[in-house]
């Protein structure tokens, strides 16, 4: 605790982890809602890129609530909740390449009205989530993770309302498996980011040692 009049090192990493707490619990129940909203409506839409997308939110809640276990914890523990994240990250992303081949190979029937509100809504969401985490990016590699994944959210979502635009203009599915298939690439590559990032920490942190 601080007891003059400016405060001490301690007092600045409490208001630091606090104010990363509450944006990591408004970001986790964010895209929990919209995983949910996301997964149904895009079963309801026949749109693998509504369900690629509805993953990646599923993807995005896990990371905020690693993040959020990883405030005010040593740099280690952050390295490795870090890892965790990506992990999840690339083994959603081959869930969301495997329902784009079995689509391809079974075929779908995409609603493109559906894949344009809903991806509309998702953006907002999305949008609202990286003003809110924009201010914390630099708060460590676990902070960094979640920075990277709500920008690769907002790239998504532009994605499928473009796509449903296509599929509705064109009447072509195709339109939906390629989003679905972009989104994966999105999702892997930041999977990838967030491992490799998290290596160099340790490796850092190792050579202090």
């Amino acid at each position: 605790m601080c007891n003059g009049p400016v405060p001490c090192d301690d007092c600045h990493l409490e208001i630091r982890d606090a104010g990363q707490r509450r944006v990591l619990m408004v970001l986790l129940a964010i895209n929990a809602a919209m995983f949910l909203a996301e997964m149904t409506l895009g079963i309801v839409a026949d749109s693998s890129g509504l369900i690629a997308d509805s993953l990646d939110m599923l993807a995005d809640a896990f990371v905020y609530g690693i993040s959020l276990y990883a405030v005010g914890r040593a740099a280690s523990q952050k390295t490795r909740a870090a890892r965790l994240s990506g992990i999840f990250q690339v083994v959603l992303a081959l869930g969301m390449a495997a329902d784009v081949m079995r689509r391809i190979v079974f075929g779908s029937e995409p609603v493109s009205a559906l894949m344009m509100g809903v991806g509309t809504l998702a953006l907002v969401a999305n949008v609202a989530c990286l003003m809110l985490i924009s201010k914390h990016r630099s708060g460590g590699v676990h902070m960094r993770a979640s920075w990277i994944f709500s920008t690769n959210d907002v790239l998504a979502n532009l994605g499928v309302i473009a796509a449903g635009a296509l599929v509705w203009a064109t009447g072509l599915r195709w339109f939906d498996y390629a989003i679905g298939l972009v989104i994966f690439a999105l999702v892997l590559r930041g999977g990838f980011a967030i491992l490799r990032e998290a290596r160099e920490e340790e490796e850092a942190a190792q050579a202090k040692t």
